[in-house]
């Protein structure tokens, strides 16, 4: 691998990112040992309400180890003998090993001080809409919170709206609609009290009902080896997370590893950054090099591999390999961001675009939508990207994974396009009885 100082070409730093992220391997069936890797190998699967393909923490494995069980990810992520956690990975709602659970204690007692400080710690912890929310509690409800936090206690578990000690709603127009309090998202007073006890630890997450959280006490939902463990002091937890970051990214600059921007892989202030990445190239975990193409200096993990990649995936919007845009930018040659919140008139691309991983590049934009009610994967619309070579019969099998995968027995393709035609075609000269696969007209 390179040394200290060497030049990196975007092509060799683009396949040691995918590389560290677990792209290359075997796919088709896959059981839940390598599932467990997949997730080891991303170091985070970040959660998201959207469900138009489906939930998006489910797709990160799916791209790589192709058709697993979700049953199998639902029971390490919120099972009895449960191997993930959720919590705040930077600014994301996100599952992590279990083992990051002591990493997360400093930034557990971080969001308690952050609430009551009048100058906010420059540490990213609890949500604004948290910090604001309970100061205003504080000032207008004391005790509220023991409230909140007693009745999880005796009827635990509950949702947000279950831990309600009184069932007072607060209205729009009652005084104080800041929408930094919540109101934005209808965030009632019980919910930003248990988010609270959410982010300083005294709560976690025992499940979910259609998704919608359900909170317990902590010491009722993890293991009491995963409590006991000891708890690492706040530089050495910094130190170690920046060190998942980086194996999982395999190279980067400070700015996607731990920089204060919402696109870091785990955000921290400059300075505490700086003073963490000087100590792991001290360590020589990291190794300084310059990319070409990158102004800013990039840090290679140690143990990161250049090697081809023949890999063949749709991606989440939320999946860690692109979810910084700017390094998706720079090292794919692909400007992209998530059209969801763009208004329909404004869209290029579509509503919910994955990107379509073949080789080492990104070649496509896939518009997709489960029409579960039709039992329909819907391919709404399609761009094949500049220069992209032909991969036409290499979409049609992952859309006929893909749409095995999710129980669905039909693949539409109603896009526009001279490629979309080729690969209606090619789907339905390759359909399997079990399968089939319906132009627009054919609807």
């Amino acid at each position: 691998m390179a040394a200290v100082g060497d030049d990196v070409s975007v092509e060799s730093a683009r396949r040691v990112a995918l590389r560290a992220q677990g792209f290359g391997g075997p796919r088709g069936r896959a059981d839940v040992r390598r599932v467990r890797k997949a997730i080891r190998q991303t170091g985070v699967l970040q959660l998201d309400s959207v469900n138009v393909v489906c939930r998006s923490h489910y797709l990160p494995a799916f791209a790589r180890v192709g058709d697993y069980s979700r049953a199998s990810l639902d029971r390490l992520s919120w099972g009895a003998d449960r191997e993930l956690f959720e919590y705040f990975w930077g600014h994301k709602a996100a599952l992590l090993p279990l083992d990051v659970f002591p990493l997360m204690r400093w930034r557990m007692l971080a969001a308690e001080r952050q609430v009551w400080d009048d100058e906010l710690s420059p540490d990213v912890t609890a949500p604004w809409s948290v910090v604001a929310g309970m100061r205003r509690l504080t000032a207008e409800r004391p005790g509220y919170v023991d409230q909140v936090l007693r009745l999880v206690t005796e009827q635990g578990p509950l949702t947000a709206g279950e831990a309600s000690p009184d069932g007072v709603r607060r209205k729009r127009t009652d005084p104080h609609p800041d929408p930094s309090t919540g109101t934005m998202w209808n965030w009632q007073d019980a919910k930003i009290a248990i988010e609270y006890l959410f982010c300083t630890g005294q709560v976690t997450i025992a499940g979910r009902r259609h998704f919608e959280r359900i909170y317990d006490l902590t010491e009722r939902v993890l293991p009491a080896g995963v409590l006991d463990a000891p708890v690492p002091t706040a530089d050495e937890a910094r130190r170690e997370l920046v060190r998942i970051a980086a194996r999982g990214l395999g190279i980067a600059t400070l700015k996607e590893l731990c920089g204060g921007s919402g696109q870091a892989h785990f955000p921290l202030p400059a300075a505490t950054g700086r003073e963490v990445i000087a100590d792991l190239v001290d360590a020589g975990d990291l190794v300084p090099v310059r990319v070409e193409g990158v102004k800013q200096q990039s840090y290679l993990w140690h143990e990161a591999e250049d090697r081809p990649v023949e890999a063949q995936a749709l991606l989440s919007p939320f999946d860690p390999l692109i979810w910084n845009r700017d390094r998706t930018h720079h090292l794919f040659d692909f400007f992209y961001r998530i059209s969801i919140y763009t208004p329909a008139p404004q869209r290029v691309h579509g509503y919910y675009v994955l990107p379509f991983l073949l080789g080492d590049r990104l070649v496509a934009r896939v518009d997709l939508k489960a029409d579960r009610q039709n039992s329909t994967l819907v391919v709404p619309t399609l761009t094949a990207e500049p220069g992209a070579p032909d991969f036409v019969e290499q979409l049609a099998a992952e859309l006929r994974l893909m749409a095995d995968w999710l129980d669905l027995e039909h693949i539409a393709v109603p896009a526009d396009g001279r490629t979309a035609a080729q690969l209606t075609e090619r789907i339905r000269v390759t359909r399997t009885p079990a399968r089939s696969v319906t132009a627009d007209a054919e609807k």
